[in-house]
């Protein structure tokens, strides 16, 4: 009992299936991986030729680019004797048995049977057309991404679709350019927001600011529906650097309170007191008839009775500087920076190894090795296959950490600088501070980011 089988995949958007997924022993497998199908060719000859008695397919619009080549060769098949089955499909050729109801009891009481071959057939011829009409468009859409031209649908604001890329928009892209720059100054999500809200009338939600901070297409790269990433299509608005930056600001924050992340003074969010475990909150007290106020830290969720005591702001902030300047260095001397550094150069092995293949595509379609289709979706592989290389290396710590830390462990550093840019260099490196009370007085114990 010979059995075949056909399987016809378009790579530029599918995942090739192994030729041992029909769970039936078969005999031979023709599969098809473009547009030309030579194995389809080779079937139907073989079939002429040997007639097997099955014929397993996938789904019915196998067999041919449109309605019509379809019937032909289904036509023909059975014509032939063949027993076609679409796995995916409910469908079965005639010379199958008919399709008996698993229950004789439910046809004695009326119940309603299936419907007959022939309309089932029809409906089948139907879906066969939208399949193959959704086929052709998705078969484009991948094109389009092979080609590296952006996806269907109007341009993200600052850019303007060109011929095949995304061009900047000259008016707009400011408003884009300063909201990053804020945001990389200050950390602060919300307080963009409303900067530029109040300096360009541009009003926006908070949530598409998240998505300017995190959409590649501002970092000059693609991202399609498959989630897969090309790098360096257009003109970029946020340098590699500074979408580095972005992403370990929005790691950062996402383990603040929105209120906390927006705060303008630099210990907001990440105080804790040892003694009972309750998250900080900066409280503000302007004595009547006197111009100077006083910041205290007091607990916001202290389960004692009675309730830890509020603690002066600007001792607590003396002390972390201190312990940042005496602590830090030997922090950093505690990351293992060799694996680190030996790491990072396997993988910028792998981008080289990757860019060289790349690179010698065009030779290799000049001499007919492979055709230009082949190419441009090799060239496409790698291309994405690079970008999730040079992400993975963009989430690594800096391999100077020791010279930023030698930088930033000196006193005046921090009395330089004003409470909004102490708060991002704060939570560049700390992740938490617990207060440590000895009597009256209170230590600080420094949690850092490494």
């Amino acid at each position: 009992m010979p059995i075949f089988a056909y399987l016809y995949q378009d790579l530029t958007w599918e995942i090739q299936l192994e030729s041992t997924i029909w769970g039936w022993e078969v005999d031979k497998v023709y599969q098809d991986l473009d547009w030309r199908r030579s194995q389809l060719d080779a079937l139907l000859q073989d079939c002429h030729a040997h007639p097997p008695d099955f014929l397993l397919l996938m789904r019915l619009e196998d067999l041919g680019e449109s309605l019509t080549q379809v019937t032909q060769h289904l036509t023909q098949l059975e014509d032939l004797g063949i027993c076609i089955l679409a796995i995916e499909q409910t469908y079965q050729s005639p010379c199958f048995p008919q399709w008996q109801p698993h229950s004789p009891q439910a046809n004695k009481a009326g119940v309603e049977r299936s419907p007959s071959p022939s309309s089932q057939l029809l409906v089948l011829l139907d879906a066969i057309q939208a399949e193959q009409r959704s086929r052709r468009i998705r078969h484009g859409h991948a094109q389009n991404r092979i080609k590296r031209r952006p996806p269907p649908g109007k341009a993200p604001y600052g850019y303007r679709r060109g011929k095949d890329r995304y061009v900047i928009d000259r008016t707009v892209s400011p408003v884009v350019k300063d909201f990053f720059e804020h945001f990389l100054l200050y950390g602060s999500l919300r307080g963009s927001v409303r900067y530029i809200a109040k300096k360009h009338g541009k009003k926006i939600s908070v949530s598409t600011g998240r998505r300017w901070l995190t959409n590649p297409v501002y970092r000059g790269d693609l991202t399609y529906q498959n989630q897969q990433v090309v790098m360096d299509t257009h003109t970029p608005l946020l340098s590699r650097e500074e979408a580095a930056q972005v992403d370990r600001l929005l790691r950062r924050n996402r383990s603040l309170t929105p209120r906390a992340a927006s705060a303008p003074r630099s210990l907001s969010g990440i105080v804790f007191c040892a003694t009972c475990q309750s998250p900080m909150t900066i409280s503000r007290v302007m004595p009547r008839g006197k111009g100077k106020e006083y910041l205290y830290l007091r607990p916001t969720k202290c389960p004692d009775k009675p309730r830890c005591q509020a603690i002066s702001y600007d001792k607590i902030l003396q002390k972390t500087i201190q312990s940042i300047c005496d602590e830090l260095p030997q922090a950093v001397a505690g990351v293992n920076q060799p694996i680190l550094s030996q790491f990072k150069q396997g993988v910028d092995a792998e981008i080289a190894a990757k860019q060289k293949i790349l690179s010698q595509l065009p030779e290799l379609v000049e001499i007919n090795v492979l055709d230009q289709s082949t190419a441009d979706l090799r060239a496409y592989n790698l291309q994405t296959e690079i970008a999730e290389l040079k992400s993975r290396l963009a989430q690594l710590p800096p391999v100077n950490l020791k010279e930023i830390a030698q930088t930033v462990s000196i006193d005046q550093f921090w009395m330089d600088l004003s409470e909004s840019e102490r708060r991002f260099y704060f939570r560049e490196f700390i992740r938490q501070v617990d207060l440590i009370r000895v009597g009256k007085e209170c230590e600080v114990k420094l949690n850092f980011m490494f």
